[in-house]
């Protein structure tokens, strides 16, 4: 399974905890946000130039990973 160690982050100290991308204030949960809104992974990292589009990718894939390990067997 994908580690998102490296990718991101929580530190008390930066949005109360919230889950963010390494080197930024960015929160994990905005981009799901903007794609949940219909928005491309494109706008998203232009309205985030701080997130690298690596650092998204894995994030999108840590998180399929993770689905599709717990979805039940047929």
């Amino acid at each position: 399974m994908q580690t998102l160690s490296g990718i991101t982050h929580r530190d008390p100290e930066i949005l109360s905890g919230i889950a963010v991308f390494v080197g930024t204030r960015v929160p994990v949960k905005s981009l799901f946000d903007y794609l949940e809104g219909g928005e491309t992974i494109e706008e998203f990292l232009h309205q985030f130039p701080s997130v690298k589009r690596e650092q998204a990718i894995a994030v999108l894939d840590a998180a399929y990973k993770t689905v599709e390990t717990d979805a039940p067997v047929a």
